[in-house]
């Protein structure tokens, strides 16, 4: 069953123009324990008052959580955990700061002694057993994910990194050997993200072949940015050099004019939400369905 932490703010770093790191450690972390794997997110709570210690959490159920009755429910969102210094205690989030929204907004004020909670983390990354190199590729919201993936690459693992950024002040630096890291600008609500053409260029030459199913020999393709562009991103690994599952990760960490997203999709009839919400009550591989949903989305306008 999952757990549910409150950490006490203990530091506030200005990584970048549009990057802020918050680490966290205290009491309510001693019995917090890191997946360990690269990309592991958490679900983060924040305060939903003045009082940025005033943190309700939801109470663990065999099926995930919930909130008791009548309780005040604190704004949530998923956030990876960029570093985990067990011998510490320490865990660190870097948080993509913007105008607007819950989280941006609290990371913008937050200061030593004020509270965060999160449950416990889940990762996504899953690298085959016969890995020889690796191509991470992710926009600003995916970049701490990214940075630790490189970071934890097994030794004699080739890593190939290209990160998109608003613009050369937004880049870090990355403390891992034996990385080959790229940065290119633009997209992050900006403009025009170029995370599908990037692994389309990317894997042009390291992509075998033989007419009828890909390969990738060794490898594996890790991809995180924004939903829409990575649909694409998704249908050239799955369908152009079909790619079998375990070669591939891509994970849609946010949605352009999100707000707007949500409004349209709620205001679709109710025949068509079910519709959607039965494709994945089935037992179908996760990856078919998954084909159906985006196109059926897509369909929609969405």
């Amino acid at each position: 069953m999952m757990k549910f932490h409150h950490a006490d703010v203990t530091a506030v770093q200005r990584l970048t123009p549009g990057m802020i790191r918050v680490t966290v450690a205290g009491e309510g972390l001693a019995d917090f324990t890191s997946t360990g794997v690269g990309d592991e997110y958490i679900r983060t709570f924040f305060p939903p008052g003045d009082d940025r210690r005033d943190l309700p959490l939801p109470l663990p159920t065999e099926k995930g959580w919930e909130w008791p009755e009548g309780a005040v429910q604190s704004p949530m969102r998923n956030y990876t955990i960029r570093a985990h210094r067990p011998e510490t205690g320490e865990v660190d989030i870097d948080f993509v700061v913007h105008e607007g929204g819950v989280a941006a907004q609290w990371a913008l004020e937050a200061k030593p002694g004020d509270l965060l909670g999160f449950n416990t983390p889940a990762g996504l990354y899953e690298a085959p057993e016969d890995l020889k190199w690796q191509l991470l590729v992710a926009d600003q919201t995916g970049l701490p994910a990214a940075l630790r993936l490189a970071e934890t690459a097994p030794e004699g693992v080739r890593t190939r990194v290209v990160l998109e950024v608003p613009d050369a002040e937004h880049e870090q630096p990355c403390t891992a050997d034996n990385v080959e890291i790229r940065w290119i600008h633009g997209g992050n609500g900006h403009g025009q993200s170029r995370l599908d053409e990037v692994v389309v260029a990317a894997l042009q030459d390291l992509v075998t072949t033989d007419g009828e199913a890909g390969d990738l020999p060794g490898g594996y393709v890790w991809v995180a940015g924004e939903t829409k562009v990575l649909r694409s991103v998704r249908r050239h690994l799955r369908k152009e050099l079909l790619l079998p599952a375990n070669r591939y990760k891509v994970v849609g960490y946010w949605t352009e004019r999100a707000e707007e997203w949500r409004e349209r999709f709620q205001s679709l009839d109710q025949s068509v939400k079910d519709e959607l919400r039965a494709m994945w009550a089935t037992d179908r591989d996760t990856e078919e369905i998954t084909d159906d949903y985006e196109a059926r989305l897509e369909s929609l306008g969405l």
